[in-house]
């Protein structure tokens, strides 16, 4: 119980600092700007794909024949076989927004990787500046139809195999997009410092979606404090590597865009609020099964002591400890594994590669997020030990009723006993 007490203290006050904290720094929406119709920024309407018909590249203009016809090139043989291939000419309608029912066409060149099919629903981007002929252009696919068939299967998943707990691990899912949405990303726009608000916003998912997730207990409590110790040891590290290595986090052309859009956003500041954001999903995953692991063998064998249940825990943590670094690694690799090849390519050395920005975001992320993943099962898995270790079967009186002890040999003498 004083344990509890101690716990108690310690969340109470954060959790009331995080509310503060969502009061203060809630933006109110994210800051209007004017379009710069580049990547993202741009407006798009949805439209469909009419009319498909081959026509020969030449004859449609698409030809980019080089002027002085070297086709010792890459891109000069290319431009040749475009001059003699089979291009389309798709004719697109457009399905929304105020010019819904024009029609405009587009070339599509053999060699582009995007082909378009009659009736395919497609995404264009509008230009109101450009000439009529030329102010729509499809821009990607809308793929709208298997997102949202996928979407559904994965959540009939999870609750099929989750039941109640799989209906609130959804919920929880949608309240911290809802936090993503609503109160991370308009508040870093409106000039907020990117590091506080990803710290305040992290707080207040974690809290909501283990509370929801697996109800308000000391078990549930155990875990947010080892979360939150670990989520603390990663802003430490973060703002120091991050500074150390002179990271800008600006390093393509969404972080650029972005910096040319709200030149008071600190992009470092950017950087580590990711690296927060990042980890916490992992984070959650250990620190709940750790504190689980550490309760069940408590149920298991009730007279173990707190070090031996932290010697057991830790060994299930060991285990845990090399999938989830090997995971995180993996995740980073396979969403930059074009950039890795575009280094094979250029057969670059190791140490120009990972001397590189846009390399060693990647490196220092996944290095910083490894520690604090470490770092929480003995911490966590020592919080549990000593909570749980501290309850304590309750003390029988020396002298059992009579009607108790004579009801005894009823029960085949089979009735448990309980340790004094």
């Amino acid at each position: 119980m004083h344990l509890r007490k101690v716990i108690a203290a310690i969340l109470i006050p954060f959790a009331a600092a995080v509310l503060i904290g969502l009061a203060v720094l809630w933006p109110g929406g994210a800051p209007p700007h004017e379009r710069t119709g580049v990547g993202f920024d741009r407006q798009t309407q949805q439209a469909s794909v009419t009319k498909v018909v081959e026509v020969s590249c030449k004859e449609a203009g698409a030809s980019g024949v080089p002027p002085t016809g070297d086709t010792s090139t890459a891109e000069g043989s290319s431009a040749v076989q475009q001059e003699n291939g089979t291009c389309k000419r798709a004719t697109i309608r457009v399905d929304s927004g105020k010019d819904k029912g024009r029609t405009f066409t587009e070339i599509v060149q053999p060699d582009q990787s995007r082909q378009l099919e009659e009736g395919q629903e497609v995404v264009v981007a509008y230009e109101p500046s450009a000439p009529k002929d030329l102010q729509y252009s499809v821009t990607d696919i809308n793929r709208r139809l298997p997102m949202a068939l996928l979407a559904g299967i994965f959540a009939l998943a999870v609750v099929v195999v989750g039941r109640l707990r799989g209906v609130m691990a959804l919920v929880a899912l949608a309240i911290s997009f809802m936090v993503l949405n609503l109160f991370i990303l308009p508040a870093i726009l409106q000039g907020s410092n990117p590091l506080l608000v990803a710290v305040v916003g992290a707080s207040a998912i974690m809290l909501i979606a283990l509370y929801l997730c697996h109800g308000l207990s000391a078990r549930t409590s155990v875990a947010v404090l080892g979360t939150l110790i670990s989520l603390l040891l990663i802003g430490v590290l973060g703002s120091l590597f991050i500074g150390w290595a002179a990271l800008t986090g600006n390093t393509d052309d969404n972080t650029g865009l972005i910096h040319g859009l709200y030149p008071t956003i600190d992009m470092s500041g950017l950087l580590l609020a990711g690296v927060i954001i990042g980890s916490l999903g992992v984070l959650d995953d250990v620190t709940v099964t750790q504190t689980s692991a550490v309760w069940e063998l408590h149920e298991a064998n009730p007279s173990m002591g707190w070090r031996g249940l932290y010697r057991a825990g830790i060994r299930i943590g060991r285990d845990h400890i090399a999938s989830v670094v090997n995971t995180l690694v993996l995740a980073y690799a396979g969403a930059a594994l074009p950039l890795l090849l575009l280094f094979s390519i250029a057969q670059s050395s190791v140490g120009t590669v990972a001397n590189s920005e846009l390399v060693a975001e990647e490196i220092v992320r996944t290095l910083i997020g490894s520690i604090g993943l470490v770092a929480s099962v003995p911490v966590t898995t020592a919080l549990a030990a000593l909570v749980v270790s501290a309850d304590r079967p309750g003390v029988q009186p020396a002298v059992q009723p009579a009607v108790e002890a004579s009801a005894a040999p009823a029960r085949g003498g089979k009735g448990r006993r309980r340790k004094r």
